[in-house]
């Protein structure tokens, strides 16, 4: 086991919720006192359905998924701005803006980084919505090489 200022390395994952930006605090808090590299990524997964008719008659534009992919990076850059502005962006080495598999992607971006603890915040679902969607959090645990730090929903 890592003693925690062997804690050099750590990554941040992130979405645009009250939940990730807590995640995000802690990390970044944590980053500062272990004089640690950051990393953020943002997984955003492709869409199931999509769209892809307009109206020209209200003029509405056709939708098409690259279109949809680029706004998808841009808002998590701006995210990442954000962050980088809210909590000490001098500390971000690197910056993953990933599509995919959420829980796969972050997992594999931990390895790339080379992260010794992985940083997620939580939903907190529980029952039915637990069963059905799982938890991201939790299923990052189950795959990541190295410790996860999941930072709860409440206040």
């Amino acid at each position: 086991m890592k003693k925690l200022q062997n804690f050099k390395k750590i990554l941040i994952a992130v979405d645009d919720s009250k939940y990730s930006r807590k995640a995000a605090a802690y990390g970044f808090l944590l980053a500062q006192k272990l004089e640690a590299s950051l990393a953020l990524v943002h997984v955003d997964e492709f869409p199931i359905a999509l769209n892809v008719s307009g109206d020209p008659v209200l003029g509405d534009s056709t939708q098409i998924l690259p279109d949809l992919m680029d706004l998808q990076k841009k808002s998590a850059e701006e995210l990442f701005k954000n962050l980088k502005i809210e909590f000490g962006g001098e500390m971000v080495h690197k910056e993953y803006i990933l599509e995919g598999n959420i829980v796969s992607e972050i997992v594999e971006a931990a390895k790339e980084f080379g992260a010794d603890i992985v940083v997620v915040g939580t939903h907190g679902r529980t029952g039915f919505n637990h069963f059905i969607s799982g938890s991201v959090a939790e299923n990052i645990t189950r795959h990541a090489h190295c410790p996860v730090l999941i930072v709860p929903n409440k206040d």
